[in-house]
C-alpha cells in the first residue's frame, strides 16, 4: 500500500517537517558525490549495532560513538529510500507538528529516532551493517498520527492482482497494517538468514512507532501542564 495524501489539512506551516526533508535531501546529494568514499562515510556516520555493543561493553563513551545515533537518521541508501521516507513524512508529519508545535515536534522527532535506533541495536547486537534512514523517526510520527487522527482518511494506492486502484481508508487501518507488516517482518528476520530481511531495520520501524505513541502522551502532558501554568 502506498499513501498518496491524507484528507487532514494542517493548521500551520510545518517548518520542522520541511526542514528535515531539506536536510535529508542535502545530505543524500552529498553522498552521491562521494564515489568510492561513500562506504566509509556510511560506516562512520551510520549506526553499526555491533560497534555500539563493543563500545558499551568496553565502557568507552566518546562523542564519535554517540553521533551515529543522530547522524544515521539523516542518511539514505538510494533515491527510492529517500523519496519514500520523505513522502511519508510529508503526509503525516505536518499534522503531528501542528498538534505539538514546532519546538516540541523537533524534540519529539529526534527522540523517536533515538528510540528506533536503540531498539535496532538491541535486536541486532551482532550486525556489522550500518543502519541508516529516517524511517525509525518517521515511524514515531506515524505512531503519533495513529493516536491523534485514527479516522482521518488516507488516499492509498493498493495493488489488486495486476492492477492498482486508489481507495480512501481510515488512518488506523493503513497505519495498523503498516505496523503489523513491520512487526511480523522483524520477527521473521530474527530466524531468517535472507539478506532481504536482514538488510532492513524492521525493529527500528517497530520501536519508532511504539516510541512515538508513548512520547506523544509525554509531550502532550507537558503541553497541558504548561498551559495550566500560563
Amino acid at each position: 500500500m502506498i499513501p498518496i495524501r491524507d484528507a487532514n489539512p494542517s493548521r500551520q506551516t510545518p517548518w520542522i517537517t520541511f526542514g528535515v526533508i531539506m536536510i535529508c535531501t542535502a545530505v543524500f546529494l552529498y553522498e552521491l558525490q562521494l564515489g568510492r568514499h561513500l562506504e566509509g562515510f556510511l560506516l562512520e556516520y551510520g549506526l553499526v549495532p555491533a560497534r555500539v555493543i563493543t563500545t558499551v561493553t568496553a565502557r568507552r563513551y566518546e562523542v564519535g560513538q554517540i553521533l551515529p545515533f543522530f547522524s544515521s537518521m539523516f542518511l539514505h541508501g538510494g533515491w527510492l529510500h529517500l523519496i519514500g521516507n520523505m513522502w511519508v513524512l510529508y503526509i503525516f508529519g505536518d499534522n503531528v507538528e501542528s498538534e505539538l508545535g514546532h519546538v516540541q515536534y523537533l524534540f519529539f522527532y529526534l527522540l523517536c529516532g533515538l528510540t528506533a535506533a536503540s531498539i535496532q541495536v538491541i535486536t541486532s547486537p551482532h550486525s556489522n551493517l550500518p543502519t541508516i534512514g529516517a524511517s525509525g523517526a518517521i515511524g514515531g510520527v506515524m505512531g503519533a498520527y495513529f493516536l491523534l487522527y485514527p479516522r482521518a482518511r488516507i488516499l492509498t494506492l493498493i495493488p489488486v492482482f495486476f492492477f492498482f486502484t486508489l481507495i480512501e481508508i481510515p488512518a488506523y487501518v493503513f497505519l495498523g497494517f503498516w505496523f503489523l507488516l513491520q512487526f511480523f517482518s522483524g520477527a521473521f528476520s530474527l530466524i531468517s538468514r535472507s539478506e532481504q530481511y536482514q538488510g532492513i531495520a524492521w525493529w527500528a520501524h517497530v520501536g519508532g512507532f511504539v516510541g512515538g505513541m508513548f512520547l506523544l502522551h509525554l509531550f502532550k502532558g507537558v503541553s497541558r501542564k504548561a498551559s495550566k501554568r500560563w
